[in-house]
């Protein structure tokens, strides 16, 4: 078994966290941009490759690992709207960040842009509003959160300041020693 990823991307990390926590062995390759294109047929990572099965989502991804490990994957329907909720968060954050920087497009000069970023702001702000995580093992959804919320700091996207419940959560997750052995590389 493969996956094949980067180490920044939030949805990749999210797959290596639940390989360490499944123990299911897996080659991890790094990809950048112009190999994902090559390889996976939605043009981004991560993808995993297990004899002649391919999967192009993280969703499917996590699922097909957990239950190849004998667990379960988002069978509380709070934790499944909790995923759900920060991927379509986390996705209009990546649009703005991607649009920025490959094809440098102004906040200013873009209505896509500015929807986007005020999804990503009354999103941060539902979020913020949820009873999080207390205990470890964090759940799926409670990973995906921590996933982009690391990322959205590592990548200046987010400012958690005014969030205090996602900032403690944040701390939080940063305990779980899965989620700190996948920290992403000091940006060079």
């Amino acid at each position: 078994m493969k996956i094949y990823g980067s180490f920044t991307s939030p949805f990749v990390r999210h797959c290596r966290i639940a390989l360490l926590e499944t123990n299911l062995s897996c080659e991890f390759i790094e990809t950048d941009a112009a190999q994902s294109a090559k390889l996976s047929p939605t043009k981004k990572v991560p993808l995993l490759v297990d004899g002649d099965l391919t999967l192009t989502d993280s969703s499917s991804i996590l699922r097909y690992l957990r239950e190849k490990s004998g667990a379960s994957f988002l069978t509380d329907i709070k934790d499944f709207e909790l995923f759900n909720m920060t991927n379509t968060v986390l996705d209009a954050c990546v649009n703005i960040f991607f649009l920025e920087k490959i094809d440098n497009i102004k906040f200013a000069d873009s209505k896509y842009l500015q929807r986007q970023s005020a999804r990503v702001l009354s999103g941060l702000e539902a979020l913020n509003n949820l009873e999080l995580a207390g205990e470890l093992p964090l759940t799926d959804g409670e990973i995906r959160l921590a996933c982009f919320l690391d990322w959205g700091v590592y990548r200046e996207r987010i400012d958690l300041r005014q969030l205090g419940n996602l900032s403690r959560f944040l701390d939080f997750a940063r305990s779980d020693p899965n989620f700190v052995k996948t920290i992403p590389p000091l940006a060079g």
